[in-house]
């Protein structure tokens, strides 16, 4: 993902999940406001309250993956609302059912939304709303719209939009995880193409920017997914487990000593930088990122052992 996080601002903190506003926000809604949505209303006012309306979908959409994240052990702590949408900092343990939970459920915020609007709108459908409530009548239409089209555009199969994070974590299961992503990046690459030719059919700007996000995500992908294919052909070490992917770690010296910057087998030497001594209490997994002591790393091996 690009760095959003620089130039966002703090808006506040709730469920243990720290929510920031770029500040490009601001310049794309006094746009869409003045130009995009005007016209559709009596005042200026309704089209603010329009655009907070995609502002709350958006973040609501964000906590669902956010929340589904937490729930199946993974970390979730940060999203950052931009003018294409949201992005919410999710970190899933490496399963392939944790990852799909964990992204389904930001557009399954949006069929939720999408039922309990067209509830609503069935329910005050026998009303008569009149020249007086014009507005709210619009409104209403409007972002059952914006919720159906952010639905939509989201579960398009294109990387890394979650339609395109769905396909991957599907294809986890019979591909592995390596692979899985490596047909997602293609696919992405693919609809990058597509997205470029819509842009300059259209003459449209925002679909070159979306390209353009794409773009820089795929190529991102792409080089994790070579990273994870060199992982995987790593010989792996007897009698330890991570406690979090049940992965074993490799053997070789891929752990670096954050004091004198030499890298070292941590499982050969128990910890114990060979060149400065230093005494590490906790070592990471390369596959998933976790952080666990030695202790934990050997109980888990037992427990698969017995198992």
């Amino acid at each position: 993902m690009p760095p959003l996080r620089q130039g966002s601002i703090h808006l506040f903190r709730a469920a243990g999940v720290d929510v920031f506003l770029h500040w490009s926000w601001f310049l794309v809604a006094i746009y869409e406001i003045n130009t995009g949505r005007a016209g559709r209303y009596s005042s200026i006012t309704w089209n603010i309250l329009e655009y907070l309306c995609l502002f709350l979908i958006v973040l609501l959409h964000e906590y669902g993956h956010a929340l589904a994240c937490r729930q199946v052990g993974g970390i979730a702590n940060r999203i950052v609302l931009w003018p294409l949408g949201g992005v919410a900092y999710v970190d899933p343990p490496p399963r392939p059912g944790a990852t799909l939970w964990s992204i389904a459920a930001g557009p399954l915020v949006n069929v939720a939304l999408l039922v309990l609007l067209s509830a609503f709108g069935f329910a005050t459908h026998s009303r008569e709303w009149g020249p007086a409530l014009a507005d709210q009548h619009a409104l209403l239409r409007s972002v059952w719209w914006i919720n159906l089209g952010l639905l939509l555009f989201n579960i398009l199969p294109i990387y890394p939009l979650d339609g395109g994070q769905i396909l991957r974590s599907l294809l986890w299961f019979p591909l592995g995880r390596a692979r899985s992503l490596m047909v997602a990046v293609v696919i992405g690459f693919i609809g990058f193409a597509a997205m470029i030719a819509m842009a300059l059919w259209a003459r449209d700007t925002w679909f070159a920017i979306l390209a353009f996000f794409i773009l820089i995500n795929c190529w991102g992908g792409l080089q994790q997914a070579r990273g994870l294919l060199k992982l995987q052909k790593l010989p792996r070490r007897e009698g330890y487990i991570c406690p979090c992917c049940r992965t074993a770690p490799p053997v070789g010296a891929y752990w670096v000593c954050s004091d004198c910057k030499r890298p070292f087998d941590t499982f050969e030497q128990h910890g114990v930088c060979p060149n400065c001594k230093m005494q590490f209490s906790s070592t990471a997994c390369l596959d998933c990122r976790r952080s666990y002591p030695l202790s934990e790393w050997m109980a888990g091996s037992f427990a698969v052992s017995r198992g």
